[in-house]
């Protein structure tokens, strides 16, 4: 249970793209989340899904939830653009509609932003105690790689750049730019946000990876244009 003394909106903005398999758990399980006294808006926004997703999204759509459909596949960045712009709610939080990352950890990332004294919370999946599936050493090296760099670049100390679970207080990501479309949101928005000099927290969070055959979409020539991203936003707002 979340310790706030007003009354608050977090939303939600879930990218979504052929997550069939997991959609509708994910989604009940954002829902089942206990927020105390503060409101949830959950955006659902489809990028050009081919699988069946659709069909799933419209079920949610009738049941109250807000449902955005991109009419071509133009990757996550894009989409999470196109929630942030329709964000309503005090506090923005982003969730893949995989199962990788726990719904029920949102308190402890908000908590920070709650008590004042964070704008922007990273949930780092390399600290703390929770569980972690055991994965590739490969993307644990990259994302590490690109974690110091994009500090070398930034100033910061994070210990994970590329994680999904960032919230941020609405009035600092709606002032964002995000020109990224795919993978590249990650160290784009760490660059911007790092430049705003805003207040960033860290918490630690449980990971729950998947694999290439579990429906795993991010790949080598990602990790490549992160590293772009990183040195590219350096310098570009």
């Amino acid at each position: 249970m979340l310790d706030i003394w007003f009354l608050m909106k977090l939303t939600i903005v879930i990218p979504v793209y052929n997550e069939k398999d997991t959609l509708e758990e994910l989604c009940q399980r954002v829902a089942a989340v206990d927020l105390g006294e503060i409101e949830k808006e959950i955006i659902l926004v489809d990028d050009g899904s081919t699988d069946g997703t659709h069909d799933i999204l419209k079920k949610f759509e009738d049941e109250g939830y807000r449902v955005i459909y991109q009419e071509k596949n133009q990757g996550k960045g894009a989409a999470l653009r196109t929630g942030f712009e329709q964000a309503t709610g005090d506090i923005v939080i982003v969730q893949d509609a995989d199962l990788e990352y726990d719904p029920t950890e949102y308190p402890k990332i908000l908590q920070p932003i709650i008590d004042g004294r964070a704008d922007v919370v990273y949930g780092s999946r390399f600290v703390g105690d929770a569980p972690h599936r055991v994965l590739f050493f490969w993307h644990y090296l990259g994302n590490r790689f690109l974690t110091l760099l994009s500090n070398m670049c930034t100033n910061l100390n994070l210990t994970d750049m590329e994680t999904c679970y960032k919230a941020f207080r609405r009035e600092i990501i709606q002032q964002v730019n995000i020109r990224e479309n795919r993978f590249g949101f990650e160290p784009e928005i760490t660059a911007k946000v790092a430049r705003m000099k805003v207040r960033i927290y860290e918490v630690g969070i449980s990971y729950f990876g998947r694999t290439y055959e579990e429906g795993k979409k991010i790949g080598w020539k990602d990790g490549v244009r992160a590293f772009w991203c990183i040195i590219k936003y350096r310098f570009v707002s």
